[in-house]
């Protein structure tokens, strides 16, 4: 029975592309282009989850919703985001990256306009279940896309771009939505990001191509030339239980979970929990994120010129995000003890800020230990995993709100627990996690399967 050859060599070398990459590329201005083009494409995606919180204190007045209930929309989104997210590797196969972006942003406009017909709270869970599906695969999709651009040891500027895009949409658009909000009302709201994703749509369509740097995708201008020889994949099971894809998924888990606490409950805890208007809490949610997005673009221009240098992988892409969520860890750990409101959201700003540099970090670090052909499998998995944290902090914060003699303590407890999780899971990710080790096993593998009689 024939086997396929395979270098022994090959195992301690970055996994290729495809014949004639570097004669493919295209010029830098080219590349970053399109990718500020996926990152705008973020910027609604994150503006479609960050509504809920904008909304949330008009939308429970008319509705006449407890806080438990927002907090059990926002994790039943994260339920079908997480289900949604192990599509991406389907979508890839069966789609070009042009026509599965495109399918995914016109649902996620459409899913806006059901509440604004028929206000009411079945139909709010509905929409919001739809436009979590519908998000799920976009994460990996929008990152293989943007790494189709980009070599592997330049990929921490770009996935801080497309991090960056909840920065960029609560720092612009939270608030203009919260304006729309107070002034035309939250339907208006809705409508305002529908409309938006269709233009995305035109847009798309009439500008992007696929880079040189993923092949294997259905329609991408790689695949012809591509050869099982040139670009080997290896079995699911090697990349998804080596150890830096399980300390990354833990700590990208518990990291998210503040993310989507932030999402959902941040404008409340600001309004009703610290004493600021509606207007005033929606124009501060950008705080955190202006925090996060500085952040996070310093470490990742750090992160790929410290790489290009030689830096390992590890210690860039590793050790440097997990102490980041060491240091916002111990900052809400002690936001109980602040009872200053102007300190509390500094509190909070900073701690968010620093957790959020793991993002880009991280899923460069997992895109290393795969072949660029399973790049939008492997981060689906990987990011569909992330949104577990999604699942239970949202509901979760409500029911301590609903619970705490206070909102503001109610909300300050959920933070504090919060950071303690992170904290353990950065020391996890801190022990097991090493990209160069991880991919020189998962390539060895390969040899070994394929030189076994």
């Amino acid at each position: 029975m024939p086997t396929t050859k395979v270098d022994p060599d090959a195992a301690t070398q970055d996994f290729p592309a495809s014949t004639g990459l570097r004669d493919r590329a295209g010029s830098p201005r080219k590349a970053w282009g399109l990718t500020s083009l996926l990152v705008a494409l973020y910027v609604i995606n994150y503006a479609d989850k960050a509504v809920l919180g904008i909304i949330a204190q008009p939308l429970a007045d008319e509705l006449g919703l407890r806080s438990s209930q927002i907090g059990l929309v926002g994790s039943l989104f994260f339920l079908t985001f997480t289900i949604g997210g192990f599509f991406a590797g389907a979508l890839n196969r069966w789609f070009s990256l042009r026509w599965a972006l495109v399918l995914l942003a016109l649902c996620w406009a459409f899913a806006m306009l059901p509440l604004v017909a028929v206000a009411a709270f079945a139909v709010l869970i509905v929409s919001r279940l739809l436009l979590g599906f519908a998000e799920g695969p976009s994460s990996a999709l929008l990152h293989t896309a943007a790494y189709s651009w980009h070599p592997p040891a330049k990929r921490a500027l770009p996935g801080a771009l497309l991090a960056g895009a909840a920065s960029i949409a609560k720092i612009a658009i939270a608030p203009i939505l919260a304006l729309v909000t107070v002034n035309l009302g939250w339907r208006a709201a809705l409508v305002t990001l529908s409309v938006a994703g269709l233009l995305w749509c035109v847009v798309w369509l009439a500008t992007w191509q696929d880079g040189p740097y993923i092949s294997g995708a259905k329609g991408s201008a790689t695949s012809p030339t591509t050869t099982a020889g040139e670009e080997p994949a290896v079995p699911w099971v090697r990349i998804f239980t080596s150890r830096t894809f399980i300390g990354g998924a833990l700590l990208v888990m518990s990291v998210y979970a503040l993310v989507t606490v932030v999402l959902t409950w941040l404008p409340s805890y600001f309004e009703v929990g610290l004493g600021y208007s509606r207007l005033q809490a929606g124009s501060m949610f950008a705080f955190p994120s202006i925090v996060g997005l500085v952040l996070m673009l310093v470490t990742s221009v750090v992160a790929d010129r410290l790489i290009s240098r030689g830096a390992t992988s590890r210690k860039v892409r590793v050790i440097v995000p997990s102490v980041g969520v060491l240091i916002s860890g111990v900052l809400l750990f002690l936001l109980p003890s602040i009872g200053t409101p102007a300190v509390a959201v500094l509190v909070v700003s900073v701690g968010y800020g620093f957790a959020t540099t793991v993002f880009p970090l991280m899923n460069a670090a997992i895109s290393e230990i795969c072949p660029p052909r399973q790049t939008a499998g492997t981060l689906g998995v990987f990011l569909a995993i992330m949104a577990i944290g999604g699942l239970v902090a949202p509901y979760a914060t409500g029911l301590i709100v609903d619970a705490a003699a206070t909102p503001a303590q109610g909300y300050a407890t959920a933070f504090q627990i919060l950071g303690l999780v992170a904290s353990v899971c950065a020391v996890i990710a801190l022990v097991l996690a090493d990209p160069e080790r991880d991919k020189m096993l998962v390539r060895r593998g390969l040899v070994d399967d394929a030189t076994r009689p």
